[in-house]
């Protein structure tokens, strides 16, 4: 699979926030076995709008040149803000989950691993 640079950000997106959800709901089965809600609200925070907004935020000094041009692709996509977000938060999620689609349609895994660690995915107390 190649040449996924030039494919409109919003499938990059649609794709990315599957793999995104998926790897977040992985990342927190290995911090053992917690009741499904739980894990459920856990995986929310990192997955809505402003917790994707927030991961950004914590990747962007150790992306590459090409992740932050993808990045910035899906930022800038044209798409209908749910009532339920802040159109920044919203459209900086688009761009994480463009960066991620990418990134498993480029089979490039161990970035997606290594950009997951820097996320620090992790149990949270106090639900």
């Amino acid at each position: 699979m190649g040449g996924y640079t030039s494919l409109p950000p919003v499938l990059l997106a649609y794709v990315g926030d599957a793999v995104f959800e998926l790897l977040i709901r992985l990342s927190l089965l290995e911090h053992g076995t917690v009741p499904v809600r739980q894990l459920h609200r856990l995986a929310t925070r990192y997955t809505r709008a402003s917790g994707q907004s927030e991961a950004l935020r914590r990747l962007k000094p150790f992306l590459t040149e090409e992740e932050a041009d993808i990045v910035r692709r899906g930022r800038n996509t044209k798409t209908r803000v749910p009532k339920s977000a802040e159109m920044g938060d919203y459209r900086r999620a688009t761009g994480l989950e463009a960066l991620f689609g990418y990134l498993y349609l480029k089979e490039d895994h161990a970035r997606l691993g290594e950009l997951l660690d820097i996320i620090e995915v992790r149990e949270e107390e106090n639900l």
